[in-house]
């Protein structure tokens, strides 16, 4: 049994549900299918969800945005007629968003979770309606009827473990499961969204929960590339991956995934295979528990941009007690969250998204750490972005450190910072943002581009 989520770029018209429901139809064994609300046509196209958000502000702000609803409604609409659907399902459609618009406004985040939820909830309920009018046995599954219950976080709900064996349940149901991603219920019964890209968490939860063989995940891509196509041309793709290499390519910036969304399927030890929906026939990317490193130390290299770096140097540091709780105290009470810390005997630095801080609440940092730490020096760099060197094949490579600084020495890119995590599976380096495009292709070329004689 196979769990099978398709992203917003696969749903987004009538043509890419027709693929869809040729997909689902070619392997009886996907079973539950998960959907996303209907992404971009085309590039300057919105968002469904973006839509419901803007239209869930300005209610909020005392506008009747007729426009927008409108907007939503007609990107179900245009989808319904180019399925040929009856009319009766987009009155469903709107009688649904009427009735969200005119609920509960006390809770700002609460109303807007819940407008952003529908955009996946009702695609469910239409392409369920379509799979319906091809004579295929099939349902809309709402995830209350389910049991994916949730914690009290608006747009960063967390799934709660008594949910498992609930949706363990679905495995009974007759037909296809159509499911809505991106969101789940309190146990009071509020509808509460995961993070952006919440519908491959919703995936990775019901694979785990109805114990799949696999979780498919079909997005618009072939497969995961080794680094962003974006940056080097024809970039490499990657057959097999761990969860491990996965996550940290992940958080890093690859855009496949979210940083959390494979762990319920993980923890399950369940593989997942990305694959495109607009070529299914193509191998795709499979992540995995364990593979045979066979291709090198490397798997992937991935890039973010907009981080900042506190810098604070105070001689004999390692000898005082209770210097980086103090440290990390002053940066919980402004409410900071810090991404690394490499250190040294004399001085430790701290590396933030730098959206964080204004140029006030900086100031007020630097005075707090200089003050009430007796720091020597504190300075912050700005604009910095991370690369992160991934494989699981460098925890058993001499080497792959002297490779990476070579290359970056040779194109020209200073090195703000390195570190290493304790698991040897990816390598940090922080570099000036303006060095990144050339020190990510430096990179690949270093460790994917075979050396000609």
């Amino acid at each position: 049994m196979k769990v099978v989520k398709f992203g917003g770029s696969s749903l987004a018209s009538g043509s890419q549900i027709e693929k869809v429901f040729q997909i689902v139809l070619a392997d009886s064994a996907r079973k539950v299918v998960v959907v996303s609300a209907p992404g971009k046509r085309y590039s300057d196209d919105i968002k469904v969800t973006d839509l419901l958000i803007s239209l869930a502000e300005k209610q909020l702000q005392g506008e009747e945005d007729k426009e927008g609803f409108d907007a939503v409604l007609e990107r179900y609409q245009s989808i319904a007629n180019e399925l040929h659907l009856s009319n009766e399902i987009i009155l469903r459609i709107k009688k649904d968003l009427m009735d969200l618009l005119e609920g509960n406004k006390d809770n700002p985040e609460r109303y807007i979770d819940a407008l952003k939820a529908s955009g996946e909830d009702n695609n469910a309920k239409l392409i369920a309606a379509y799979f319906q009018a091809q004579g295929v046995k099939a349902e809309y599954v709402n995830p209350k009827d389910a049991g994916l219950f949730v914690s009290d976080e608006p747009g960063k709900a967390q799934v709660l473990a008594e949910s498992y064996e609930k949706l363990f349940e679905l495995r009974e149901r007759e037909g296809i499961v159509i499911f809505p991603g991106f969101f789940g219920y309190t146990l009071e019964g509020d509808v509460l969204t995961f993070s952006r890209s919440g519908s491959d968490i919703t995936g990775s939860i019901l694979a785990n929960g109805i114990k799949a063989d696999l979780y498919e995940n079909f997005t618009d891509v072939d497969a995961v590339y080794s680094v962003n196509p974006n940056i080097v041309d024809s970039p490499k793709e990657i057959s097999e991956l761990t969860y491990r290499e996965m996550r940290e390519l992940s958080y890093a910036g690859f855009s496949v995934f979210h940083d959390e969304a494979l762990i319920p399927a993980f923890r399950a030890g369940i593989p997942v295979n990305i694959k495109n929906t607009n070529n299914p026939t193509a191998p795709g990317t499979r992540v995995v528990n364990y593979r045979e490193n066979s291709n090198g130390p490397v798997i992937g290299i991935a890039s973010d941009k907009g981080f900042c770096s506190i810098y604070i140097s105070k001689y004999l540091m390692n000898r005082e007690i209770g210097f980086g709780r103090k440290l990390l105290q002053i940066l919980e009470e402004y409410g900071l969250s810090y991404e690394h810390i490499p250190s040294g005997i004399d001085d430790i630095t701290l590396i933030l998204r730098q959206n964080q801080m204004d140029t006030k609440l900086e100031g007020q940092i630097i005075t707090r750490i200089t003050e009430e730490l007796k720091a020597d020096e504190v300075k912050v760099e700005h604009n910095l972005s991370l690369i992160m060197i991934v494989g699981e094949g460098m925890r058993h490579n001499v080497g792959t450190t002297a490779k990476a600084t070579k290359a970056l020495a040779e194109a020209g890119v200073n090195i703000e910072m390195i570190n290493q995590g304790s698991s040897e599976v990816s390598m940090m380096f922080g570099i000036k943002e303006v060095d990144e495009t050339r020190a990510v292709q430096a990179l690949y070329h270093e460790f994917f581009v075979p050396v000609t004689v």
